[in-house]
């Protein structure tokens, strides 16, 4: 196949000439974890922001308590806002609250949000359920502790990045169906929804899918994080088959992106279901192109994503 280079936006190039990762398996994964905590930054300096940043601990009946990262702007103007989950991304697989730091600071800085990050268990070590019941932790201890927090139950919202924006898809149709917590928005970022996605079945527009997140990655993290449990809804959301009820959503892809056409699909049967949604598509983009922070496309990121989860939590 040819490369699709030519198709990423200038800004993006770098992305196809200095992959980060080149493999993932059972005998690179844990490499890959140390290589990717070496590049992280260190910690922003969250007094700066105006911010108010602290590790919590949510325990759980028989499994390990869930850490998290808390974000509490120190000047909130409301006296009952709004409230964010935040999930990170890394194919299930890999990742930490502390990669998105810097996001989670602006926006409790900017729009005045609570916001908690949760550092759900990775498979293959812990495969579903522990992550879903992880996030599910902590949307109940976010509600259970709203009144302490200054949080409104009723703006309540979950969202994240690439597997993120999957278990948080997931999250939300739990929540649903469980019917004990509120959500009201689901923030979606390129979310890694359908188990099938790279599958000789399901190869998908060869024009996805070479930079960043391939194939063969997304079939190794979603094996790990399945391992043995059915392939099916809520763990795989892309096999839901009843969208109704669901929170409204902002439907975030990008033209190159492996999950695109998964991602439209999943916008389309909330539509159809009555659940209102934003879908938004940007040409020229692949996964995790927000690395290129001063890309013009980054900053078009920010500002839109910024704008809708302000909007989505009644802002």
């Amino acid at each position: 196949m040819k490369s699709t280079k030519h198709l990423l936006h200038p800004d993006l190039q770098v992305m196809a000439d200095a992959a980060i990762i080149t493999e993932i398996n059972d005998e690179s994964l844990e490499g890959v974890r140390q290589t990717l905590d070496s590049l992280k930054p260190p910690l922003e300096d969250a007094e700066s922001f105006k911010v108010t940043r602290k590790e919590i601990f949510i325990p759980q009946d028989d499994a390990p308590d869930v850490r998290c990262l808390l974000y509490i702007p120190d000047d909130r103007k409301e006296v009952s806002g709004p409230g964010y989950l935040h999930i990170h991304g890394g194919g299930y697989i890999i990742g930490s609250p502390e990669g998105s730091d810097n996001q989670n600071l602006l926006l409790a800085s900017e729009i005045g949000v609570v916001i908690i990050s949760v550092d759900y268990r990775l498979a293959p070590e812990y495969p579903i359920p522990a992550p879903l019941d992880d996030c599910y932790a902590a949307l109940g201890w976010f509600h259970e502790n709203s009144e302490e927090l200054g949080i409104d139950r009723s703006r309540i919202g979950i969202g994240g990045e690439s597997a993120g924006g999957g278990l948080a898809a997931a999250l939300a149709i739990k929540a649903r169906d469980e019917g004990e917590y509120q959500v009201c928005w689901q923030s979606l970022t390129y979310p890694m929804l359908d188990d099938r996605t790279g599958t000789d079945e399901n190869p998908g527009d060869p024009l996805v899918g070479e930079f960043v997140w391939t194939r063969a990655f997304n079939q190794y993290a979603w094996n790990c994080y399945l391992a043995d449990a059915p392939r099916e809804a809520p763990q795989s959301p892309g096999r839901l088959e009843n969208f109704e009820g669901l929170p409204p959503a902002w439907m975030f892809t990008a033209s190159l992106d492996l999950f695109r056409d998964e991602n439209i699909d999943y916008a389309q049967k909330l539509m159809r279901a009555g659940v209102a949604c934003d879908l938004v598509v940007y040409p020229g983009a692949c996964h995790a192109f927000q690395q290129i922070e001063k890309s013009e496309l980054a900053k078009r990121y920010r500002e839109d994503f910024t704008a809708s989860l302000k909007r989505g939590l009644g802002g």
